[in-house]
């Protein structure tokens, strides 16, 4: 059985390349959120909202872009609704890049202490009830003190932070992308016959 990909010139190719780009930065993030709220759940905590959060939004990211990208190769991709999801989840990843953030602007890895023994690693954050979260200040400030404790866990959500504004990017452009390719397809399925006899 012979697979055709959809012959759309270098407007496919970005859209491919574009996917690909997103599906990488999507599972990076899942990882590295994921290894972050592992290490505060064994320290007897509770994960911040932001994280949790990140890891729901690039779940369902990640399984649209699977999916998008699946149909796209078998030309059953309703490309003005892949365009307009897209939209959403640039939506969803400046939300997450914007809260994410927020304290990471001013913040300098480099000042913080080197990293302490797998026991200690958020005794820092102990000071701040994880478990009482009474209102959306202390969960800020829960969140801010468990990336300050120290290197390795600053550049780690700064990685996440990084890698979501990068995705910010990838979404706008696969949007635009997505509507090209809708035009470039109705242009040429509407091009009238062309007359041989004349």
């Amino acid at each position: 059985m012979r697979f055709q990909t959809p012959q759309l010139g270098a407007l496919g190719v970005t859209f491919t390349a574009f996917r690909a780009m997103q599906f990488v930065s999507l599972v990076a993030i899942i990882g590295l959120a994921a290894n972050f709220i592992n290490e505060i759940v064994s320290s007897q905590l509770d994960a911040p909202d932001v994280l949790v959060g990140t890891i729901v939004v690039a779940s369902i990211a990640t399984l649209y872009v699977s999916i998008s990208y699946i149909l796209y190769y078998d030309r059953l991709l309703p490309l003005l609704v892949a365009g307009a999801i897209d939209l959403m989840l640039l939506i969803a990843a400046i939300v997450v890049a914007v809260t994410i953030g927020k304290p990471l602007s001013m913040l300098k890895c480099e000042l913080l202490p080197q990293p302490t023994p797998p026991t200690e690693t958020f005794t820092v954050s102990m000071s701040i009830s994880a478990r009482d979260y009474t209102s959306a200040a202390t969960r800020y400030n829960t969140y801010l003190a468990l990336i300050t404790t120290d290197q390795p866990h600053c550049y780690e959500i700064k990685a996440v932070w990084g890698l979501s504004i990068s995705l910010c990017v990838l979404f706008a452009f696969s949007a635009v992308i997505c509507i090209g390719l809708w035009r470039r397809i109705k242009s040429t399925t509407m091009a009238p016959p062309k007359d041989i006899e004349g």
